[in-house]
């Protein structure tokens, strides 16, 4: 008898790593429409918040779960979709997963297993702020979300203090008052912007001092919403009178 054919494993799908809108849905590329539509799943932090995307647009793709919590084993499951052949659209609840969001740890383990992953660029809040504020853009540090706690914030700060760089860091709303605090107090009194509810009904942008930032924000009976705060970068050193830059 001849010998059969050795069955060959099928080509892995398209990990797609979709950005999608902050808050106004008008902010979706059609590159982005088209990809939800075509794939044949969409890994999403919270399927209620992508499903109103995905009405709003006609598209009936399946989804499923995808978050801080269950990332782990639901990884695999997905890597296992994409071995089988099927590509997968990776959302986050708004912008551009991975950012200080779900997404790393998928991205990796599906690039280590040779399944290609491809950007579908969009909405970003990091680029969102810092397009607004007026700071310096050509070098920024994103610093992701402080923590919690005020003596590890405290720390987290002071190791940025002396950065040249623009710094764009995300706040809860029920922390803002007393990071700006702990910021105006390890950094001086710089220049910030807030942003806050980028794209959204109530978006609020604002730029002053961090000590006018924080007795704004302190008058409110509540803050609400999602925020970004860019602060100015360390100032140059001033040389010291009568002594030479270059043996400095």
């Amino acid at each position: 008898m001849p010998d059969r054919p050795e069955a060959t494993a099928p080509a892995p799908g398209t990990l797609y790593v979709v950005a999608t809108p902050l808050g106004n849905l008008e902010d979706v590329t059609l590159r982005a429409l088209r990809v939800l539509r075509e794939v044949p799943l969409v890994a999403c932090e919270d399927t209620r918040r992508t499903g109103k995307l995905l009405q709003a647009n006609g598209i009936t793709t399946a989804t499923t779960s995808y978050y801080e919590h269950n990332e782990r084993w639901k990884g695999g499951r997905i890597l296992g979709v994409l071995r089988e052949g099927r590509s997968v659209a990776l959302v986050s609840d708004a912008g551009t997963p991975g950012i200080s969001d779900p997404g790393y740890r998928l991205v990796r383990d599906a690039r280590s297993a040779g399944i290609p992953v491809v950007p579908v660029p969009g909405a970003s809040a990091v680029v969102a702020a810092l397009s607004a504020s007026g700071l310096p853009t050509d070098r920024f540090l994103f610093v992701g979300f402080l923590p919690a706690r005020a003596a590890a914030r405290r720390r987290a700060i002071e190791e940025v203090s002396a950065e040249r760089a623009t710094l764009v860091l995300y706040e809860s709303p029920v922390r803002v008052v007393d990071a700006l605090a702990d910021m105006g107090e390890v950094l001086g009194d710089r220049e910030p912007f807030l942003c806050r509810e980028a794209t959204k009904i109530h978006e609020e942008y604002v730029r002053g001092r961090l000590s006018e930032l924080r007795a704004r924000l302190a008058s409110r009976n509540a803050v609400r919403g999602e925020i970004v705060l860019v602060v100015e970068g360390a100032p140059e050193r001033p040389v010291a009178p009568g002594k030479d830059p270059v043996a400095l």
